[in-house]
């Protein structure tokens, strides 16, 4: 099949995620027609380096024979079988590997970050009923939060474009100062805009902790906010607060987990233990949809009795689906095997060394990087920056999609000297013909 006929056929039946599909009348899909480690090949033969790990979710690359052999041994035994009433051995072995790793038990599955973000919320709210105070069933979160685009999700969503429309169905959170360092102001550094955000959280809990169930926070990197930095301070602090005011902490590791911020949670480099932890995104290598919540046995205690009503009332189709839970565990073997958090210690170097001429030049401000993750702030006020930039780099070879005016590279892991000299050139390509694009049109 030609990209043409399937540009057609997808524009005539597929309604896009996240698109306004009127666009798609001056700039054409991309078909895909397969992709190999850090590619993806059209129908015609142009390869495009993948450095946003299509959506964050692709880790070691595509169609890894690890992870594929995995799920054809697993496809011979169990395709599915429903979670209610019964069990597997790859649920099993991936909640107990996901105990292991994150210091929390008792997994529930859902499909998607949105769902976990829906999970966690309800289980927490549900916690304090069953505990005697039905009051506590507000959220707070941070200022350019995103923890999904479902109804309960955009309540913690602190993204204006994805919830405006849907306003009059959601029942929003407080929202408290993000810890992002690039609010400093002149003398703080980072830890000191980490200190002040969690002084205004205090100052909030301080009034509204007995109706407040939970706060969720996305550690490190708050990143629909344009790939927003802070300090693990603040992290630290705010667990110290949770647990003055009595409210459960909520991360968000959706994103942020395995291995992207260079531990393999990011709360990890804070030293703290949440209430709850939501995985989605990398958990199985960019193959199936998979994500859990994990929490503590104190929560979990409070669902155990002889009455229904007390149980966790919450249940998804393809919940802890077996090829997906396989999949997940053929990603964590690979963590093991490859020593994967050390190599990406030297990887990132690699890659950042790379990027360097971007990471100087003039239009560029805020250039920042935690483990495998880079960001760079633009300084433009074109409207369609991102979607220029983006069609340039393709142009160029490789997939990247700014969030506004704010460049970032989320590649897979088994990038190399060659492949990472491909994506920086390609991201300094974009930007110079863009802004070059920009000043014609000025």
């Amino acid at each position: 099949m030609d990209n043409s006929t399937l540009i057609q056929r997808s524009l005539q039946h597929v309604w896009h995620p996240c698109t306004q599909m009127k666009r798609h009348e001056s700039r054409p899909l991309v078909p895909i027609a397969k992709a190999q480690g850090v590619w993806l090949y059209d129908f015609e033969g142009n390869r495009y380096l993948d450095g946003v790990s299509s959506w964050w979710v692709n880790l070691f690359g595509h169609s890894h024979p690890h992870i594929k052999a995995t799920l054809v041994a697993q496809l011979e035994q169990l395709d599915h079988v429903m979670l209610a009433g019964f069990t597997h051995e790859p649920v099993v072995e991936l909640s107990e590997k996901l105990g292991q790793l994150t210091g929390l038990g008792h997994a529930f599955y859902a499909s998607d970050g949105a769902s976990a973000t829906e999970i966690a919320l309800k289980m927490s709210a549900h916690f304090w009923r069953n505990s005697g105070r039905p009051q506590k069933c507000c959220f707070v979160g941070l200022a350019g939060g995103y923890h999904g685009e479902t109804v309960g999700a955009l309540a913690v969503t602190d993204i204006a474009l994805f919830r405006e429309a849907y306003a009059p169905l959601v029942r929003l959170a407080a929202t408290v100062p993000s810890p992002d360092a690039r609010s400093a102001q002149p003398g703080e550094s980072a830890a000191d805009v980490a200190t002040r955000a969690a002084a205004a959280l205090q100052v909030w809990l301080e009034v509204h902790h007995a109706n407040t169930a939970a706060l969720i926070v996305e550690p490190m990197v708050q990143c629909a906010a344009g790939m927003a930095m802070h300090d693990a301070s603040y992290l630290q602090q705010v667990r110290a607060l949770c647990d003055r005011y009595d409210v459960h902490l909520v991360v968000d590791e959706i994103a942020t987990g395995f291995g992207r911020t260079g531990t393999m949670f990011a709360h990890q480099q804070a030293g703290i233990r949440p209430d709850f932890i939501c995985l989605s995104k990398g958990l199985t290598g960019g193959t199936l949809p998979l994500s859990a919540v994990l929490t503590t046995d104190t929560v979990y205690q409070a669902f155990y009795d002889d009455d229904v009503a007390r149980g966790f009332l919450h249940s998804h189709s393809y919940t802890g689906n077996p090829l997906a839970c396989r999949a997940a565990l053929a990603t964590l073997e690979l963590f093991e095997q490859n020593d994967v958090l050390a190599h990406n210690i030297t990887l990132a170097k690699t890659i950042s060394q790379a990027f360097a001429p971007l990471i100087g030049h003039a239009r560029i401000k805020n250039a920042r990087q935690l483990g495998m993750m880079w960001a760079w702030d633009v300084d433009t006020t074109a409207p369609t920056f991102s979607r220029t930039y983006q069609q340039h780099a393709m142009a160029n070879g490789v997939l990247l999609r700014p969030i506004g005016n704010t460049i970032y590279a989320m590649p897979p892991y088994v990038m190399d000297e060659d492949t990472a000299s491909h994506l920086a050139r390609g991201a300094l390509a974009a930007l110079e013909a863009t802004l070059a694009e920009d000043s014609t049109h000025a």
